[in-house]
């Protein structure tokens, strides 16, 4: 029998094709802004060239300062631009980061925001913001935060090294993953989350064999796309929680601490939620969900272990206290020895176990 649900879609407008940039000035008429804060690194600005014209002149003023976690120190130098110039419009042209800021900007103006993302990361699909502040990430979530409208371009994926390709996608599929099992779980997000998980799963070697494959390259933002609007719409739960934790404990890169616990924390939550796992184990194509993306990290080339990407040993035992303190709920019971234990296994990149 199926069980009773509830499906809330998020009020946005999704933009997905090869080329759909030069739709930018079209998309900022639709929502009426005429002097947008444009938030892109130098890299960024140098690779798409000529902003102004992209933007059919629309550019108030230029911000390249968004770092990951979003600390509310460089918010703030946002925000000193934001009062100096006077935009009626956010533009976040890049990975998590800039979404990151261009969502702090909204909550605290209510400011329009069109993202152009240029990674697996996800976060412009959702109405959840997590800011840092000495090193301790606190999430929130608000109509506010939540984007009008995002562009996603495959082109503008393409230059993504294939490591950070990897990584970022294996970041996109940890929102699939637990929202087979959320608490808040319903039939059409499941459907979403198991194609999400088959097409990264499909497509993620494909981009690391050939970077510049379009169809690849495709494939695997389409199904990034899909595990965002998975995260937008159901509640995360410990995998989220314990990459909050230790990214922001640490000062780890986001996608890659996600690429290493991912397998570690369905490991703990499979013997709680074994019909939901066992969905994302027959779209990984593997036996078992855990161990199959494991073995896909590998096959990727991701780091597997929190030691490679800076975690230091010493650092367990206060990471496994934080993350069971006013913990996300979570199908299994979020206890203190089976925190340490799972973190001691992601820190040496051991093969992950529910035990």
């Amino acid at each position: 029998m199926t069980q009773p649900f509830v499906y809330q879609v998020s009020p946005m407008r999704v933009v997905f094709g090869v080329g759909t940039i030069e739709r930018l000035a079209d998309e900022l008429d639709r929502l009426g802004v005429k002097r947008a804060l444009v938030l892109a690194s130098r890299r960024q600005q140098a690779e798409l060239g000529d902003l102004a014209g992209l933007t059919g002149g629309r550019v108030a003023g230029l911000f390249d300062g968004a770092i990951v976690h979003t600390p509310v120190a460089v918010t703030e130098q946002a925000m000193q631009a934001v009062r100096e110039l006077k935009p009626d419009g956010v533009v976040a042209i890049g990975a998590g980061a800039a979404t990151g800021l261009s969502k702090a900007i909204a909550l605290r103006t209510d400011l329009p925001q069109l993202i152009v993302p240029t990674s697996y990361a996800g976060s412009e699909m959702t109405p959840v913001l997590g800011e840092t502040v000495d090193g301790v990430k606190t999430t929130q979530s608000s109509p506010k935060i939540l984007p009008e409208a995002v562009i996603y371009d495959v082109n503008l994926t393409v230059s993504m090294p294939a490591k950070f390709s990897a990584i970022s996608g294996l970041n996109a599929l940890a929102h699939a993953a637990e929202a087979l099992y959320a608490r808040d779980g319903n039939p059409i997000t499941s459907l979403m989350a198991a194609e999400a998980i088959a097409k990264l799963a499909s497509s993620l070697p494909e981009v690391i064999a050939r970077p510049r494959d379009l169809e690849a390259r495709s494939d695997a933002l389409y199904g990034a796309w899909l595990c965002a609007v998975c995260l937008g719409t159901v509640g995360m739960a410990l995998h989220h929680k314990l990459c909050h934790t230790v990214g922001a404990l640490f000062d780890l890169p986001h996608a890659e601490t996600h690429a290493v616990l991912l397998p570690h924390t369905i490991a703990y939550n499979t013997p709680a939620a074994p019909e939901a796992i066992s969905r994302a184990a027959r779209a990984l194509g593997a036996r078992d969900a855990a161990d199959g993306l494991f073995d896909l990290s590998a096959k990727l080339g991701a780091p597997r272990a929190l030691a490679e990407i800076g975690m230091p040993e010493d650092g367990i035992a206060r990471a496994a206290e934080l993350a069971t303190k006013n913990p996300y709920w979570n199908p299994r019971p979020i206890e203190a020895d089976g925190i340490r234990a799972l973190l001691t296994r992601a820190w040496s990149g051991a093969r992950p176990q529910a035990g």
